[in-house]
C-alpha cells in the first residue's frame, strides 16, 4: 500500500493547541503523517510567519476554530490562502441545525474558504452533498473518512443498566431522542459521557431536569481522560447514536474503536458508515429505537462488534491524505 503513495513532500501541516475536537483530530493526523513521512513539517498558526510565503499548507477548518465569528474566521483563513497555497479539510459543515441567523453566515465562511483554497476535503460523502445542498461549493471534493483507531480488545464488562450518549452535549446531538427511548424502554438511567459544549451548560441543566421529571436519572461524567472514558464507555449497557443533524461523527468512531456496537438511528451519514465498516453499527429507524434499546438491555452481545481491527484506521487516513496532497500540490 505504501509503495502506491507518490514520494512527494506534503504541505506544512497546520495544528492548533487545545481540546477542540477538530484541533485534536488535526494533531492526530499530523502525527500519523510524520510517522509515515518524517520529512513532513508541522506548524502552529503563530509560527507560520517563519514559513516562506508560497509554501503549501494544509489546515483543518471550522469557523469556531479560526475566529470569534464566521466573518472574522473567513478573514483569517482567506488571508492565509493569500500567502500560502492552501488545502483544507472542512468540519462541521453548514446545515439546518445552525439556525436562521448563523446558517447563512456559516455558508458564507465555508464558501469563501473553498473559493480561496487549492483543494477541499471532507470526512464523508454526506458532507460533500451538504456542501452542494447548502450552496457552498460545487467543485471537486476529496473524501477522507474519520478513522477508527482500534484499542486493545476487552472482555465485555457487566452493563450498568444505563443508556449512554457520548461526546459534547448540545441541542440536536440526540439526547432528547435517547431520553424518550430510555423512558419507553422502561429504563431509568442515562449517562452523558462528556460535558456541555461551550454555551450549552443551561441546555444540559434543563435536559437533566426534564429527564428527572420523566423518571430518569442522568449522570453527566464531565471531562474524563482517555483511560477513564474508555472504561466508562465499555460499562454502559446500551450505547446510542441519535443525532438529528450530523456532518461526521467523532463520537461514532470512538464508540466503535472502543469495541462497542452502538444503536445508530438511520440517516445518510450512518448508511455511509455501515458500508465502510460492516458489522460495526446496529442501524435502527427512529420509530424502532425504544424497542431496540429494550432488547439490547438484555442482550449485551448486540452492543459489541468484535472487529479487530476495525476497517479504515488512522494510518489509512494519513495515506489517503498523502495521495491527495500529491494531486493538489504536484
Amino acid at each position: 500500500m505504501a509503495s502506491s503513495i507518490p514520494d512527494a513532500t506534503p504541505p506544512v501541516l497546520l495544528v492548533h493547541p487545545g481540546p477542540h475536537g477538530v484541533a485534536a483530530y488535526a494533531r492526530e493526523i499530523a502525527t500519523e503523517v510524520l510517522e509515515q513521512q518524517p520529512s513532513a513539517r508541522l506548524s502552529t498558526a503563530d509560527a507560520l510567519a517563519a514559513v516562506a510565503p508560497g509554501t503549501p499548507v494544509h489546515a483543518h477548518v471550522t469557523d469556531r476554530l479560526w475566529g470569534s465569528s464566521p466573518e472574522q474566521a473567513a478573514r483569517v483563513v482567506v488571508d492565509l490562502a493569500g500567502r500560502h497555497p492552501l488545502s483544507v479539510t472542512f468540519h462541521d459543515v453548514p446545515q439546518a441545525s445552525d439556525g436562521e441567523r448563523n446558517r447563512p453566515r456559516r455558508r458564507a465562511f465555508y464558501r469563501s474558504v473553498a473559493e480561496a483554497a487549492r483543494g477541499v476535503a471532507v470526512n464523508s460523502a454526506h458532507e460533500r452533498e451538504l456542501l452542494r445542498e447548502e450552496g457552498v461549493w460545487n467543485g471537486p471534493v476529496a473524501i477522507v473518512p474519520l478513522p477508527v483507531e482500534t484499542v486493545e480488545p476487552s472482555t465485555v464488562f457487566a452493563g450498568d443498566d444505563a443508556v449512554g450518549v457520548l461526546g459534547y452535549f448540545y441541542p440536536g446531538k440526540g439526547h432528547d431522542e435517547t431520553l424518550a427511548a430510555t423512558v419507553a424502554a422502561g429504563m431509568t438511567r442515562l449517562t452523558v459521557l462528556g460535558r456541555a459544549s461551550d454555551g450549552h451548560a443551561e441546555d444540559l441543566d434543563a435536559f437533566v431536569r426534564r429527564a428527572s421529571a420523566a423518571g430518569v436519572d442522568v449522570e453527566v461524567t464531565g471531562w474524563l481522560d482517555d483511560a477513564e472514558m474508555i472504561a466508562r464507555a465499555r460499562r454502559v449497557s446500551v450505547p446510542v447514536i441519535a443525532h438529528r443533524h450530523v456532518s461526521a461523527s467523532g463520537s461514532l468512531t470512538s464508540w466503535i474503536g472502543w469495541g462497542r456496537r452502538p444503536l445508530a438511528v438511520r440517516n445518510r451519514y450512518i448508511d455511509e458508515m455501515v458500508e465502510l465498516r460492516p458489522g460495526a453499527l446496529r442501524v435502527v429507524d427512529p420509530e424502532d429505537l425504544a424497542a431496540e434499546v429494550a432488547i439490547a438491555r438484555h442482550e449485551a452481545v448486540r452492543t459489541w462488534h468484535g472487529l479487530d481491527p476495525v476497517p479504515f484506521g488512522r494510518a489509512d487516513a494519513a495515506r489517503a491524505y498523502r495521495r491527495w496532497w500529491a494531486e493538489v500540490f504536484p
